[in-house]
């Protein structure tokens, strides 16, 4: 006696089809299971026949049973299985007809009672079913809305095992979830903080909205209480309106992280991630035995921001140069090799020197010249470059503070922003570079022409300042963006002028 179930297993942010053959023979009990199984599954074992037991369903315990996941070489992890193995025991026995288990994908963790309770990865397994042209996906009840944002697909929520065997023996009907997504992105695209929340800090204001703008790595520096950090948790404010295709991909991260919540099914608005400096490589690029996403990946689409950068270990920054330029972070182990995106916008705050107060007019800095060198030589050289725009945050006064007057809503920044953006859109419409943060060399050479007098303040900067040729280029994406800002279809010498003044520490150092 032989059923068969279909169910997904997730990789990465991807899913692939699994099958759950489950064989009945009879003999002395054994429940077998293989396929590459992790501890988890192999634990489905108990799960399954409290469940099976427990709702009332007669459990084969005079067979030997044989449950088998294929493709046999990819490892299986989690308790996803659960629902589709005791289906399959059931449809082996008879109880339910196999043949009715064919054309859906399952997917559920049980509890002993038989409840049915929520998985990570709902999403990506979503995504694929509809590509196969599955005819229904049978879910936790409390994943349905996740899995519903994949329109053209029947979802079918289940709370217990009782009810998902109803559902195949025609007994049980199930009314597929349904999700306005329109009215999701509405509902969602709501922000805590708004730009006009920020006093003074105008020339920061600006560099922000460059950066929004091109996309562009963006680096301030200034004393402890200057507004480096309210300025970071704005910027999400002011980015352009995340697309559907966008919100889909940073919510499979999030729905493999299981990091979504049955309140919020779906991410319609930038993420913005702020990880402590005490955090490890693995917690920063992903990892563990079957690798999963790290904060840079929870970060896709959105905002990394790393407050105090020098206090970092050094070997943590120095993996993001890698996804920095790719936008993908690749983490091989023995059992898999996995390949999450990570294309963020990266925002980072630092002190001018160990006490904070380097170059303020208010407090007296306390250290010395080899103090404030070791300090800022933790940041390399070659993940400096990575960053366009260095910008100092000086302190408030107050005259500033008391200002009533609000300053500019992110709302009315962010149309300028999505202006800017679908210049670039049209601009890169047939290659891979979405932003002018993105710009490959050729890319830089046929968009960002400067005339003489242009060329000639690129030379001082170079031969007098010492900049490399990455901060070269840096500076000639962030003029390319500010003339995208003031709709110039030319790179003017004040466009230059102002992205030169972006690159404080390499004037500096």
């Amino acid at each position: 006696m032989l059923s068969r179930v279909q169910s997904a297993a997730v990789l990465g942010v991807d899913a692939i089809p699994v099958d759950v053959e489950v064989d009945l023979v009879p003999g002395n009990f054994l429940f077998q299971l293989v396929g590459l199984p992790d501890a988890a599954v192999k634990e489905s074992r108990i799960r399954v026949r409290s469940a099976i037991t427990n709702s009332e369903y007669p459990f084969p315990t005079s067979f030997q049973i044989a449950a088998n996941l294929a493709p046999a070489d990819v490892k299986k992890e989690g308790a996803s299985y659960d629902l589709p193995i005791a289906l399959g025991v059931l449809g082996a026995y008879g109880m339910i007809d196999a043949s009715a288990l064919h054309d859906y994908w399952v997917l559920g963790e049980l509890a002993l009672d038989g409840v049915v309770r929520s998985i990570p990865g709902v999403l990506p397994a979503a995504v694929e079913a509809k590509k196969r042209n599955v005819k229904g996906l049978l879910v936790p009840h409390e994943n349905a809305s996740e899995a519903a944002v994949v329109g053209g697909l029947a979802v079918y929520p289940v709370a217990t095992l009782a009810q998902a065997v109803g559902f195949f023996r025609g007994e049980t009907q199930i009314e597929p979830a349904k999700v306005d997504v329109d009215a999701l992105f509405d509902s969602s695209r709501v922000y805590e903080h708004d730009l006009a929340d920020v006093r003074g800090q105008e020339h920061a204001k600006r560099a922000l909205e460059i950066a929004a703008a091109g996309g562009h790595n963006l680096l301030m520096i200034g004393p402890p209480g200057s507004g480096k950090t309210m300025l970071s948790k704005r910027l999400p404010t002011i980015l352009p309106d995340l697309s559907f295709e966008e919100s889909l991909e940073t919510t499979k991260i999030y729905s493999v992280a299981g990091r979504l919540s049955k309140d919020k099914p779906f991410i319609a608005t930038r993420a913005f991630r702020s990880p402590h400096h005490t955090i490890s490589d693995a917690g920063l690029i992903g990892g563990g035995q079957i690798p999963k996403p790290g904060e840079i990946s929870l970060a896709h689409n959105g905002v990394l921001f790393l407050d105090e950068l020098p206090e970092f270990k050094k070997q943590v920054l120095e993996v993001m140069r890698q996804p920095l330029e790719d936008g993908l972070v690749t983490i091989s182990r023995a059992v898999a090799s996995i390949t999450y995106p990570s294309r963020f916008m990266l925002v980072a705050a630092m002190n001018p020197c160990p006490c904070g107060y380097l170059g303020d007019p208010k407090h007296s800095c306390t250290c010395s010249t080899r103090q404030i060198e070791n300090y800022r030589s933790r940041i390399s050289g070659p993940l400096l470059d990575r960053v366009d725009l260095h910008v100092e945050v000086p302190a408030v006064n107050y005259r500033e503070l008391s200002d009533e007057r609000g300053g500019e809503p992110s709302e009315s920044v962010r149309a300028r922003v999505n202006a800017a953006r679908n210049v670039q859109k049209n601009r890169f419409a047939r290659s891979r570079a979405r932003c002018n943060a993105e710009m490959a060399s050729r890319q830089i050479r046929t968009y960002c022409k400067v005339d003489d007098a242009g060329h000639a303040l690129l030379q001082k900067c170079v031969d007098r300042l010492g900049m490399s040729a990455r901060a070269h280029s840096r500076i000639l994406k962030v003029a390319r963006t500010i003339a995208d800002l003031e709709a110039s279809e030319s790179i003017q010498v004040a466009h230059l002028s102002e992205a030169v003044q972006y690159r404080t520490l390499d004037r500096k150092m």
